[in-house]
């Protein structure tokens, strides 16, 4: 009888090593730096910015835990919201996904988290199975999972008696833990307990807005405003006080108005908080600017870009130098735009520095700058600066005077690649934008070399999305933003009627609508001419540029959108 050679199965660390290409030596490295400091291997490796995919992949093999990485149409078994605090969810990044043969499916991040499985176990009353999952992917679900529940609103609420208006809370810690209220006095539970629901439901912005019988509450989602809970309006002035406390504001101070900033936590992540206090008739009013430094940043390829403006826009990120601009309107996502082209060209290779006004998201391998003008730091300041740090690329907040734009031009001349934003309406307006500012269209000619507009719609709701046959006030809103019935799939048009996953909207989540102007020798030829920019915008067009109104009818036909979002969100293209 012949013996057959055994071969033993790969280990972790070879599984890694193919999985996501990187060396053995250096992964053998990485593990033994998880010994020495009491961490697990799979959180090491996530630090050092390998593809999480890829590395969960190789786990998964290794301990025969499924890879689930499809999340469209899961719905969060009820039997784990029910048992499950949201405060540890979201810990310990774990979500159940669906029940199967009778186990609760349970993805988690982390899979050498042994204790929090143990935990997990404990509290539900069925088996389970433990299934593996990209952290943002479950985040997602959690948060769609636990956004009906009261996040301890209610319970604040309830908890408000006079006399605990009366006593306000004293300073607060320099960055204060949001799901740290057990022991808080009410009006502090309250406030956190609102900021905590609104990073729950993804809020930009929070506003307290006083009416004659109430302070009323509303979140800012995907661009538009929802009235949410009502605070009594005998707590109106402690809430306010309270809000002026975290933003280091003058308490005593209700003629004026006042903005401060502030840090605050959940768990182990930390969100930036921009607060501003108007006095009103009916009291002061304040809102506040959330912007989540755990919130990932995003890749080119998921930010709306189509096949075509993508390929434009890697090909001009190749370039050793030039100026390359986003412009749109406040909140329109140019930000988003501009680290993603960050991300793909940080290499290690390449020295990149950006002064900015906030720092919003910190970005691996990135020196960032937070202008400062009390200071005197300023973003033309922190640019000439820069170019004395030996760069290979510059981000440049915003461009709003001549001084900014010419120490930008002068960088793009001698080498450096260059990145800003500018306020304009499209592309093609950006260019005479820069030209009225006080610069010499030759310099703009030979300095600029991509202008990318963009705007955000709203997205349709994949969990009530459904395809219909447009009805005749349909087809006028397509003909509106230019679309005829007949150039839609199969004739039919997609809709979202709104569910409870979506505040009965429609819509969830916002992408972006692209306008890329390219300087070709063309266009550089009519900004030497200081030619206008409907001139401008009427060659861009004929030599192949897509407009912001024509990439969000391709959205329509993709069922991405909605006509109605594109036509809020675009002006008619000058022909």
């Amino acid at each position: 009888m012949s013996q057959e050679q055994v071969t033993s199965p790969p280990s972790l660390i070879d599984l890694l090593a193919k999985s996501t290409g990187q060396e053995l030596v250096e992964l053998r490295k990485l593990r033994d730096q998880a010994a020495s400091t009491g961490q697990t291997l799979d959180r090491v490796l996530m630090t050092r910015g390998l593809d999480e995919a890829a590395v969960l992949s190789a786990f998964g093999e290794d301990l025969d835990m499924e890879l689930i990485t499809e999340f469209q149409g899961i719905q969060v078994p009820k039997l784990f919201v029910d048992n499950v605090p949201l405060s540890f969810a979201r810990a310990h990044d774990m979500v159940a996904v669906k029940v199967d043969n009778g186990e609760l499916v349970v993805v988690c991040a982390h899979p050498l988290d042994i204790h929090p499985q143990d935990d997990l176990v404990a509290m539900l009353p069925c088996a389970v199975r433990f299934a593996l999952a990209p952290r943002g992917e479950i985040t997602e679900l959690i948060n769609r999972a636990f956004r009906h529940r009261a996040d301890g609103v209610d319970d604040a609420l309830d908890d408000l008696e006079d006399t605990d208006i009366a006593g306000l809370a004293a300073e607060i810690e320099e960055s204060e833990d949001l799901l740290d209220v057990a022991n808080k006095a009410p009006i502090i539970k309250l406030v956190n307990s609102v900021l905590f629901q609104a990073l729950k439901l993804r809020a930009s912005d929070v506003h307290f807005q006083p009416y004659a019988d109430r302070m009323q509450v509303r979140f800012r989602i995907d661009g538009i405003l929802y009235d949410m809970e009502s605070i009594p309006k005998n707590a109106q002035d402690a809430v306010t006080s309270r809000i002026k406390v975290m933003g280091k504001m003058d308490i005593a101070e209700r003629r004026m108005p006042q903005d401060g900033r502030a840090s605050i936590r959940i768990g182990d992540g930390e969100v930036d908080v921009r607060i501003s206090v108007v006095p009103t008739a009916e009291g002061e009013r304040c809102v506040l600017r959330l912007l989540d430094k755990t919130a990932r940043t995003y890749n080119l390829d998921e930010i709306g870009l189509d096949e075509d403006n993508l390929k434009i826009l890697k090909h001009y990120l190749s370039y050793p130098h030039g100026i390359i601009l986003v412009t749109g309107p406040t909140g329109s996502g140019k930000t988003t735009t501009l680290y993603g082209g960050l991300t793909q060209i940080s290499t290690g290779e390449k020295n990149i520095l950006t002064i900015e006004d906030p720092v919003e998201y910190q970005l691996d391998g990135v020196s960032q700058v937070q202008v400062n003008t009390k200071k005197g730091l300023t973003f033309a300041a922190g640019l000439r600066s820069f170019l004395r740090q030996d760069p290979d690329v510059m981000m440049v907040g915003e461009i709003r005077d001549v001084e900014t734009a010419e120490i930008a031009i002068r960088a793009a001349i001698t080498g450096h690649l260059v990145f800003s934003t500018v306020h304009t309406n499209d592309a093609p307006s950006t260019i005479t934008r820069l030209i009225d500012l006080g610069l010499e269209s030759y310099l703009v000619s030979s300095s600029l070399v991509l202008v990318i507009a963009q705007r955000l719609v709203r997205t349709l709701c994949k969990t009530c999305h459904t395809w219909v046959e447009p009805e005749d006030q349909d087809v006028g809103t397509l003909r509106g933003i230019g679309l005829d019935p007949s150039m839609l799939k199969d004739g039919k048009m997609a809709r979202s009627p709104g569910c409870d996953d979506c505040f009965h909207s429609g819509y969830q989540g916002r992408t972006a609508i692209y306008e890329l102007l390219a300087m070709t020798e063309e266009m550089r030829e009519l900004v030497m001419k200081n030619v206008s920019a409907a001139e401008l915008k009427r060659a861009a067009i004929a030599g192949g540029m897509k407009t912001l109104r024509q990439d969000g009818m391709n959205k329509v036909i993709e069922g991405v959108t909605s006509p109605e979002e594109v036509m809020r969100v675009t002006q008619l293209d000058l022909m």
